[in-house]
């Protein structure tokens, strides 16, 4: 598995439930610039509609030597998933506060794969514990030498 790109801001501001991976449905230039290791995940969303599961903001830069047969940077891409997925992110999705977010782009035998999440939007109060535990666990540490993995 070669790791192209990850959604770190994800486990900050979600609170992740499920999670799915997705085929994409790519041109060949893009995959091009894929393999170079340039692309950006961070603003993506996943939406359904028709039945049918697509990624919306997800930049991959045009490639260097495509020329006329370019791709747009962030055009609306279909994600390959089996129908009983699609019913549970559609599912999720229409429940109040639930979203669909990417975690991670990848190949993994050669294909290009999504990492995607159903998530709920974290409170600020969420986000202040979570920074509070990971403090503490690190002070933790430091007084007891790093010997002990909490």
């Amino acid at each position: 598995m070669k790791l192209i790109a990850t959604n770190r801001k994800a486990q900050h501001q979600y609170e992740i439930f499920d999670k799915f991976e997705a085929g994409l449905v790519l041109t060949g230039t893009e995959v091009k610039s894929l393999r170079a290791g340039r692309a950006s995940i961070s603003d993506a969303f996943v939406r359904v509609e028709g039945g049918e599961a697509f990624v919306y903001n997800m930049h991959i830069p045009e490639y260097s030597h495509g020329g006329v047969f370019n791709h747009e940077p962030t055009r609306v891409r279909k994600l390959l998933l089996h129908r009983r997925e699609i019913d549970k992110i559609a599912g999720a999705i229409s429940r109040k506060g639930y979203t669909c977010v990417p975690l991670r782009l990848y190949f993994k035998g050669g294909w290009a794969k999504l990492e995607i999440a159903l998530a709920r939007g974290k409170r600020k109060i969420d986000k202040r514990q979570e920074i509070k535990k990971r403090e503490e666990e690190r002070r933790l540490r430091r007084t007891i030498g790093g010997r002990v993995k909490v």
